[in-house]
């Protein structure tokens, strides 16, 4: 005899493919390792999780599906959802936020780093240079002022980092480059091999990145004082996945950034921060301030030029660069108004 399922059997059926189907996996592609620098996006998939029940999950992935300088590239193409990346390994590509990487913006706190880059990101102009990626931002990894940590003699003046070869990039490495320095790009990863094999003497990082990737493991010196500047680091997602998201997965994401970005800053903040002094101390490391004088030199002979150098390489671009750079002096200015 033909046997037959019962309604309610083919209920349960349909209702079990229904949520199949719900179900959305994104891959998000990062490198290194679990760090401070990642903290929000991990925190950001626990958020999605938690609020969709399971359904909207984030694979976060340390380097295993792209060369951190070819994330951009991967999320045209649609090969993963979600990436991080910096906007000084690949300034061709993103010229429009590496305002943000000029040297002495004169960024105080990870607040405003945050709340600075956030307003940036929703510039239409910003926006605009993105698209070009099928990229649409989603929230910046804000860091604190950059510094080196060397080896070798430590340096005592500004002038004694003529010739000293230093991992710097963006407007970064053009600070150095002012006061002599032999600034070389490179990324993240690529830094430990470069001081191992004598490349560079010296790297400039945030101090979370000193501690994941080992430079005070060489380091002999670190400037406590001499922030010429940080680097912008967006995370991005994949803009025709994110238009292809339910409303309630997309609401669960979009939601959950800026209790991630909270999250972010108060680990730093109350974590990193703390173990960076117990970290240089054990290691005997040396460190290095420099007098008011010399720091306000630095700053006069750097910043003008630096900025006036971007405003008018970028206006070559056909981007509308003094209104960007306008528009992130002033609102930095208004958020120092505001603390």
């Amino acid at each position: 005899m033909q046997k037959y399922l019962s309604y309610t059997a083919v209920a349960a059926i349909s209702l079990a493919f229904a949520g199949e189907a719900m179900a959305t996996e994104w891959n998000v592609s990062l490198w290194g390792k679990r760090r401070a620098f990642t903290e929000h996006v991990e925190k950001l998939a626990e958020l999605v999780s938690e609020k969709t029940n399971g359904d909207f999950t984030l694979n976060i992935s340390y380097g295993g599906l792209s060369n951190n300088r070819e994330n951009l590239d991967g999320i045209s193409i649609g090969a993963f959802e979600m990436a991080q990346f910096c906007a000084g390994y690949h300034r061709d590509k993103n010229p429009s936020i590496t305002v943000l990487e000029l040297p002495f913006l004169g960024v105080e706190t990870l607040e405003q780093e945050r709340k600075l880059s956030m307003a940036l990101y929703d510039h239409p102009a910003v926006e605009a240079d993105l698209a070009r990626w099928n990229a649409t931002l989603l929230m910046p990894s804000p860091m604190p002022q950059y510094n080196l940590v060397g080896m070798g003699d430590a340096p005592r003046s500004l002038d004694d980092f003529e010739g000293l070869s230093v991992r710097a990039t963006g407007g970064i490495g053009a600070a150095m480059e002012a006061v002599g320095a032999v600034p070389t790009s490179m990324t993240a990863t690529e830094v430990r091999q470069a001081m191992d094999s004598g490349v560079v003497k010296a790297v400039a990082f945030a101090p979370h990145a000193h501690m994941a990737f080992g430079t005070i493991e060489n380091g002999d010196w670190w400037t406590a004082n001499l922030n010429p500047g940080t680097v912008n680091c967006p995370v991005v997602a994949n803009t025709d996945a994110l238009e292809g998201l339910s409303d309630a997965h997309r609401e669960a994401l979009l939601g959950s950034i800026e209790e991630a970005l909270d999250h972010y800053v108060d680990n730093y903040t109350n974590n990193t921060m703390e173990a960076w002094g117990p970290a240089l101390e054990e290691r005997g490391i040396e460190v290095i301030s420099f007098d008011d004088e010399s720091l306000q030199k630095f700053e006069e002979a750097v910043a003008g030029p630096a900025a006036a150098a971007w405003i008018e390489d970028m206006g070559n671009r056909n981007l509308p660069a003094q209104e960007l750079y306008d528009f992130a002096t002033g609102k930095l200015a208004e958020l120092k108004g505001d603390s």
